[in-house]
């Protein structure tokens, strides 16, 4: 360790702070001085500054010099913050019925994901009154599922947006069968999770029967469970696709195609029991997107 005082000769001092500038690991100094124009004395004393360098020569070479400031501790009790290891990319499915819309508003009221609906993609294109909206309009009118001809190109596009690339996507009710997922993992869409909602056949079909749109907002009420305010019923209209027979083709073809699109997302799946309060649903739906 060595000393410096204030009469070294600066042609020796200079050349020891010099070897610092490329970085010093501690450099600890003390300075005491005494003012020879201080009342409180009576003869002037010599200024003294002294010195310490906390480091060898050895320490010296190849150091870099940091000049942040250093950080400030943490708080007691500050909670940490959590990062987001990126968007959140999640499929939901189920059943006509099975509470996918509910479900999908809370979703997206409390994560913020971009909701994508093939069947709003579709039912816009049949207002719309595009080609494939026509073409797509005698399928669900019979209740048989839409060609992936009519579908893919529409849902890649909704998916390949600067909202859902930054944000994350709920991708709500789609794919439908093996050949959708499969046409859609051609362009590279895959879930981080894929939640799939069950509940019992004969108490979806009474949820389908009794459902009511309402065409001013695009709210949807259930005549049992969800009754609407009184003085809109004349207003609301039911979904041609709403009745029991159609209810009731609707579920054999989503029975039979539901296996194979599970199957192709079989290491991803978390089966979720619908026949719930909306509230034990989501709450379960929570846990699982809060550890992806």
């Amino acid at each position: 360790m060595r000393s410096f005082s204030a009469k070294t000769p600066l042609a020796e001092a200079f050349p020891a702070i010099e070897n610092c500038h490329r970085g010093v690991t501690v450099i600890h100094a003390v300075a005491i001085a005494t003012s020879p124009h201080s009342p409180a004395r009576a003869a002037p004393t010599p200024t003294m500054a002294s010195f310490t360098l906390a480091a060898s020569a050895a320490q010296f070479a190849g150091a870099k010099l940091d000049s942040r400031r250093a950080p400030a501790p943490r708080a007691q009790g500050r909670r940490a913050v959590t990062v987001c290891a990126g968007p959140k990319r999640v499929m939901i499915a189920g059943a006509p019925a099975s509470g996918k819309g509910t479900q999908c508003e809370l979703i997206v009221e409390k994560y913020g994901l971009v909701h994508i609906s093939a069947g709003d993609l579709l039912r816009a294109a049949v207002k719309e009154g595009t080609p494939a909206g026509l073409e797509a309009k005698e399928y669900m009118d019979r209740g048989d599922l839409v060609p992936d001809s009519c579908v893919v190109t529409m849902v890649v596009d909704a998916l390949d947006t600067p909202a859902a690339k930054e944000k994350g996507w709920l991708l709500d009710g789609y794919p439908r069968s093996a050949s959708q997922a499969d046409a859609i993992a051609k362009e590279g869409i895959e879930p981080d999770t894929f939640l799939l909602l069950d509940v019992p056949d004969d108490k979806l079909v009474e949820r389908v029967v009794g459902r009511r749109l309402d065409p001013e907002t695009g709210k949807i009420y259930h005549m049992t469970f969800s009754p609407p305010p009184a003085d809109i019923v004349d207003r609301l209209t039911q979904r041609s696709d709403d009745t029991e027979e159609k209810a009731m083709n609707r579920l054999k073809v989503h029975h039979s195609n539901v296996d194979a699109v599970v199957g192709k997302y079989a290491d991803k799946m978390k089966n979720i029991d619908g026949d719930r309060a909306k509230t034990e649903v989501f709450a379960e739906i929570c846990g699982i997107i809060d550890e992806m």
